[in-house]
């Protein structure tokens, strides 16, 4: 029946609260409670790293020498691994870890200080191998094997070769979610030969990428469906400013290509609960955002005045905007504006901006930290958001922006072109400003757009319920991966 429920394992290398560095940990773990609450049957599956299990995680083990199966690895490579199994938070989801001391008892996920694991190549196809042997361990037959970044990438081709003739996976079809295409998995030529896999797939047409393994380039190939975090950005991919190299392979999957836009946790990012408040509001409240306003200038040591807050909360490094916003910040200095930065990255972006706090003190507060709770209270307290990324997969800020009454600018690439509409005085619709092309000016002039609809207080009101209108939850979400899931499914009829 098309509308019976699904059984889905969906597999990351973060699942949150276990193991987080971005995004793609939320995704791994808010698209599941979606998921079960539409009436699907669905497991997690990631790595046991050390930090889990320091972090006191409950997982019961399950089989204590899982085999994985297929030749062709090296001797030297682990061949079994204990399975444990806990719970996402809340839930009675089942998260499946895959447990081997050598490759993920160690202090970081991919690296550590001196950069990235070197054996990551071995680490992640064993993830991948050990990945499908759980699936048989369980006797769990997924309809659909969800994979995500390069981590997972040689899921689809061992399920297409190595286990091909396999009856088991007879019927499970995969999807193969794009977070971030920069993100390949590249290693040198010889670590093709430690994966299993025959040599026959290592040619441009295969997994071969200007001399090197691409684990994310072999998903590209062998899996039934892709998809990326936004409609826009799949388009942009597949074009050679945004494709990285790998432009012409999205071309050829065009078909099979789409965009999801990804959901927002409306319970933890929900401004008439929030615990990180101390003034909470909603639609039928907006007016209270004003005295967020005054508690957020307040807890930053600002003039507490009517001067409207510009923010932005954001990994300070250069695929975020940061760039156009040093070239014109001295002259939004100049403007009837507070300037509110909250985040961590490169040094040169600390070195800059923290001076920026320091000349002009009663115009800008510069936080160089990571900060979820001052990140929720900017939400709140800002009048508008700044997100004027060179590119953007997904994005997740300008829909925080948009639930908590927080206007919008952002440059119209990926996951923003796709949320953010601008705004037009004369039909009042739109949720926000936005900007074409990358450079300072078009920041600067939006910006002044938003300040001078601002000066009406009904049509910054509009504007705001507008965003704040909108469903940008997991569910609305879900129901997209649904389909595609479902497309994916008679695939394999």
């Amino acid at each position: 029946m098309s509308d019976a429920p699904l059984k889905i394992l969906l597999i990351s290398a973060e699942v949150a609260p276990f193991a987080k560095t971005g995004s793609l940990a939320d995704m791994a773990a808010e698209l599941p409670r979606a998921l079960t609450h539409m009436g699907h049957d669905v497991r997690v599956l990631m790595p046991w790293y050390r930090k889990v299990a320091e972090a006191g995680t409950q997982a019961t083990i399950l089989r204590g020498a899982v085999q994985l199966e297929g030749g062709g690895l090296p001797d030297e490579m682990p061949r079994m691994f204990t399975l444990r199994q806990g719970w996402l938070p809340s839930t009675r989801i089942p998260v499946y870890f895959i447990d081997q001391p050598a490759y993920f008892d160690r202090d970081g996920f991919y690296g550590d200080s001196t950069g990235d694991f070197r054996d990551n190549g071995d680490r992640f196809a064993f993830f991948a191998r050990a990945a499908l042997a759980v699936a048989k361990t369980m006797a769990f037959k997924p309809d659909v094997i969800h994979l995500n970044e390069w981590h997972t990438g040689l899921v689809p081709v061992y399920l297409r070769n190595t286990f091909r003739e396999d009856p088991f996976f007879r019927r499970s079809g995969t999807l193969f979610t794009i977070h971030n295409l920069a993100f390949q998995g590249l290693f040198p030529d010889w670590q093709f030969g430690r994966t299993g896999l025959d040599w026959s797939l290592f040619n441009t047409q295969g997994l071969e990428f200007y001399g090197q393994l691409n684990t994310l380039k072999g998903a590209l190939l062998f899996s039934d469906k892709i998809n990326t975090l936004s409609p826009h950005y799949a388009e942009e991919i597949r074009n050679p400013e945004y494709g990285c190299g790998l432009e012409g392979v999205l071309r050829g999957r065009s078909a099979d290509l789409t965009g999801i836009v990804s959901g927002l946790n409306v319970e933890e990012w929900n401004p008439t609960t929030d615990p990180h408040l101390s003034v909470h509001y909603g639609p039928d409240s907006i007016e209270k955002k004003l005295l967020a306003r005054r508690a957020l200038k307040e807890e930053l040591g600002l003039p507490v005045d009517d001067m409207p807050v510009v923010a932005m909360v954001s990994r300070l490094e250069s695929r975020k905007g940061l760039g156009l916003l040093e070239e014109i910040v001295d002259y939004l200095m100049h403007l009837d504006l507070q300037f509110v930065l909250l985040g961590t990255g490169e040094p040169r972006y600390h070195e800059n901006f923290g001076r920026l706090a320091d000349t002009y003190p009663e115009k800008a507060a510069v936080m160089l930290r990571y900060d979820t709770g001052l990140a929720h209270r900017i939400a709140a307290g800002a009048d508008i958001s700044l997100m004027p990324s060179r590119f953007e997969p997904g994005g997740q800020n300008q829909l925080v922006a948009l639930r908590y009454g927080t206007v919008p600018v952002v440059r119209a690439v990926g996951g923003l072109a796709d949320t953010v509409r601008e705004y037009d005085p004369r039909t009042g619709k739109g949720n926000g400003f936005v900007f074409h092309e990358y450079n300072s000016m078009a920041l600067f002039n939006s910006i002044q757009r938003a300040l001078e609809i601002r000066k009406d207080a009904t049509a910054w009101r509009k504007l705001q319920l507008a965003g704040m209108a909108e469903d940008h939850s997991w569910l609305a979400s879900a129901r997209s991966y649904e389909k595609l899931y479902r497309d994916v499914v008679q695939l394999h009829a």
